[in-house]
């Protein structure tokens, strides 16, 4: 992390012992000087994609209402009390994914996404907590914050946001461009707009285990091997013929206890769970692709990049890509391993790769997930 001033003067190590799923942090002046990277009109055309995630927030007449985009009819900016917010707006701009990834001391595996927050006076979401560590960054205008460790996390019922019903604010900031807050999980918090502005979110992704159990079954099952057949030759003449019998019972649950996962299988999963694109995510090969010669002698010029939507990770042997995986050999991985890491190969390094890497590199080429640096 090259910016000292981004966590207020703390090195990562210190956030990340004393701040990080503990306790909020103010930090003036994170980013000085900052300029937004979108303009309003820029992120209201965003908006409107539909590879982009984004919902209106109204509070017109005390009433809560959200409305999920595209075509979203956007309020006048000079009505109060509505807020936009965009998801994911590091997948389409260059600035945010370079922003995004100043966050880097956190695991790709966790770092989630850029959202920006567009508001018009008093604009704001409600008293609200999250369930994932989030930094707030000031990009234009005010806003004030209110948070509080609230332990009461019951919601109001009946509104279309998940609002706390009880809310008790201990400490209140203005913030202004270039000020960002982070606030730990559950951290109750009420952001509102002064005068039109807009903050940035940098989330952080914390899968429920539920969710990660479900999808880790899903996955099994084309890896289960249970050969044979339930059979019962020494089968006794039924007294209840409805009752399930405690030896057909004994012979399947035998058989499902053979069922096992290693600790590679585990690693797999996620690798492939924690790489793979959400739904709105659209990968745009190129228009006239070069043949693999041209790219080649590209590459060794040029080096190669991943794509601002490729999500490249690596365990031991294993590298996953874009919810993918293979085995990679020891030489191969050196090179896969600096590109996930660096998120591109310069041109020396590109030049080093082996047969199998640049076959796979052109491949993804092909596919959008990378580009020529």
């Amino acid at each position: 992390m090259k910016n000292s001033t981004l966590l207020g003067g703390l090195s990562p190590a210190q956030f990340l012992r004393d701040y990080w799923h503990k306790k909020p942090l103010l930090i003036r002046q994170a980013l000085p000087g900052f300029i937004p990277l979108l303009t309003p009109d820029a992120l209201f055309e965003l908006a409107q994609r539909d590879d982009v995630e984004s919902r209106l927030v109204t509070h017109f007449k005390q009433q809560w209402q959200v409305s999920n985009g595209p075509a979203l009819e956007l309020p006048d900016t000079a009505q109060k009390d509505w807020t936009l917010l965009v998801q994911g707006v590091n997948l389409h701009d260059d600035g945010a994914d370079a922003l995004l990834r100043q966050f880097r001391f956190i695991p790709d595996a966790r770092l989630d996404d850029l959202m920006i927050s567009y508001a018009t006076d008093n604009g704001g979401v409600g008293p609200h907590f999250d369930s994932y560590d989030v930094f707030l960054l000031q990009a234009h205008g005010q806003r004030r914050w209110k948070i509080g460790a609230t332990q009461d996390l019951t919601l109001v019922e009946g509104s279309a946001l998940k609002i706390l019903k009880n809310f008790t604010p201990e400490q209140e900031f203005i913030l202004e461009p270039g000020d960002m807050l982070y606030l730990p999980p559950q951290y109750a918090h009420d952001g509102t707009a002064i005068g039109e502005c807009m903050t940035y979110s940098i989330g952080f992704r914390a899968p429920p285990f539920q969710e990660l159990g479900e999808a880790f079954l899903q996955f099994m099952a084309d890896s289960i091997d249970l050969p044979g057949r339930y059979a019962d030759p020494d089968l006794q003449a039924s007294k209840h013929p409805a009752e399930i019998g405690s030896a057909m019972l004994a012979q399947i649950s035998d058989e499902l206890n053979k069922v096992r996962f290693t600790e590679d299988d585990i690693a797999i999963f996620v690798g492939e769970y924690l790489s793979e694109p959400k739904a709105n995510v659209f990968f745009e090969s190129p228009a006239r692709p070069l043949t693999l010669a041209r790219f080649t002698a590209a590459l060794n010029k040029r080096g190669v990049a991943l794509s601002r939507k490729t999500q490249m990770l690596y365990r031991g042997k294993h590298v996953f890509i874009n919810g993918e995986s293979f085995a990679a050999g020891r030489a191969d991985k050196t090179s896969l391993t600096l590109l996930a890491d660096q998120r591109r190969l310069d041109s020396e390094a590109a030049a080093k790769v082996s047969t199998d890497v640049l076959e796979a590199l052109y491949t993804w080429y092909e596919d959008g997930w990378i580009t020529l640096g």
